[in-house]
């Protein structure tokens, strides 16, 4: 069933279907015990104990989620991720012991949808599957979203200003989605962080500060001059057409 369908049967109380969950984790204690109750709770688990053989499975099976540990015997599990995401949207939660929000920030920038941190249980985890489901199944309501000469299809991963497309990191395109489906709302950073970063118990501001500033350039204008984000220092920063 689509993502789609599983939000909807969520929504008006149907049991959900099973969701396709990749597990890669090379501790075979560990990657037996979620696979057992993910399996229970419903869901078709495959699983791979390496980088290599996690991304060959992520590329070639109908996956609806993956469950990415970072440190793995071959390769990093960031880099895996950014290989996964050179090919794939697919919802990629990363399971972490790695306690540094640096840390956790460039893997989230680099395109992971969530995260938890080690040690947790597998029902927390299946929690986490399910709010990620649900999230995707939200995305795939919107159509294409037109602010002014932007246009912004969340879909298909793609934005344009005008007829040039913008070359957007994940997490700036998730944030310029964010705010264009709440045009003219004054966002707070805090509201952003939670959002857009999954940082709901807090996060450094500046985060916010350097991906506007990004965003901004590439959308052709500066803080002090700006023509579709526009900020009120201490309250927020909301997105508009120009001249509005």
């Amino acid at each position: 069933m689509s993502l789609r369908g599983l939000a909807i049967a969520a929504s008006i109380g149907i049991v959900a279907p099973m969701a396709n969950v990749l597990l890669i984790e090379d501790d075979q204690r560990i990657r037996a015990a979620l696979a057992r109750v993910l399996a229970e709770r419903g869901h078709d688990v495959r699983s791979a104990s390496s980088g290599m053989a996690g991304v060959e499975a992520a590329v070639t099976a109908d996956l609806d989620v993956v469950v990415l540990d970072l440190g793995l015997p071959d390769i990093d599990g960031t880099e895996v991720l950014r290989m996964i995401r050179s090919v794939s949207a697919v919802p990629v939660i990363v399971a972490t012991a790695r306690a540094d929000q640096r840390e956790i920030v460039a893997v989230l920038d680099h395109g992971a949808d969530d995260y938890v941190m080690k040690p947790f249980s597998a029902e927390h985890l299946e929690a986490r599957i399910r709010a990620l489901l649900r999230r995707a199944g939200a995305d795939e309501g919107p159509g294409v979203i037109e602010v002014g000469e932007l246009t912004i299809n969340p879909a298909a991963h793609e934005a344009n200003l005008g007829d040039r497309p913008l070359d957007l990191t994940n997490k700036e395109f998730e944030l310029l989605v964010y705010l264009a489906e709440r045009v003219g709302k004054m966002i707070g950073k805090r509201e952003l962080l939670a959002e857009v970063w999954r940082q709901p118990y807090g996060g450094a501001d500046k985060t916010v500060d350097v991906h506007l500033s990004w965003l901004r350039k590439k959308l052709g204008e500066t803080a002090a001059e700006p023509r579709y984000i526009h900020t009120k220092r201490g309250v927020g920063v909301k997105l508009l057409p120009p001249d509005s």
